[in-house]
């Protein structure tokens, strides 16, 4: 009884702060965009200013226009602050999504490629379906060229679990190709982070799939 309470309390905190910081994020960009308009406004009216003063009958002269750095480093502080501020936005918000005590990552990794064209992946956690990801040939070439993606991250209860990917693609011989790995763990209450790794094996002259507890 304990145990489904405290999951139901989870959830409930999950549902209500999620919409929260999803709205502190929208405020926070407004306001940003606000304070950027507002510094580029201000330069203009200067210099609208500026030009008023200026007798009608001055001389024209060629001269090139002076860069306003000042309002330049200010917007390019804005602009980072407000990368900043959205980075810990993010990674607050996965915190309350996904605490550490029921939290599983997933990473794939990927070799040269030779034997296999991966297509998708499926990915079932205690035989529930988890997601199922169609790839592109620019995403594909991210991972021959070392990318690692993070292809899952969601919540599970402690204790026994079992993860199964399946590799959906294009093996030796141009022929259709699909393998499973699956990895039995223990959640406990630290967050788990799993990788899927996807290796050509020269000496068999086809791909190996391995799932992998960090």
């Amino acid at each position: 009884m304990t145990t489904r309470n405290t999951s139901g309390l989870k959830a409930a905190i999950q549902d209500c702060t999620a919409p929260f910081i999803k709205n502190v994020l929208v405020q926070v960009c407004f306001v940003t965009t606000m304070l950027v308009v507002a510094t580029m406004w201000t330069g203009n009216a200067n210099a609208q200013e500026s030009d008023a003063e200026t007798p009608v009958i001055a001389p024209v002269k060629n001269q090139s226009p002076v860069p306003d750095s000042e309002l330049a480093a200010e917007m390019e502080t804005l602009k980072q602050a407000l990368v900043n501020l959205n980075r810990d936005l993010f990674i607050l918000e996965e915190d309350l999504l996904f605490p550490s005590s029921t939290q599983v990552a997933v990473y794939l990794s990927m070799d040269v490629g030779e034997y296999f064209k991966l297509d998708a992946v499926e990915l079932k956690i205690d035989g529930k379906l988890a997601t199922h990801y169609l790839y592109t040939d620019r995403q594909v070439d991210a991972l021959y060229k070392g990318g690692v993606q993070r292809l899952f991250v969601g919540n599970v209860n402690q204790g026994t679990r079992e993860i199964t990917a399946f590799f959906i693609g294009t093996g030796p011989e141009n022929r259709p190709y699909k393998r499973a790995v699956s990895l039995e763990f223990d959640k406990d209450d630290e967050a788990a982070t799993i990788e899927l790794k996807i290796v050509d094996s020269t000496s068999k002259q086809q791909p190996t799939f391995s799932a992998i507890l960090l």
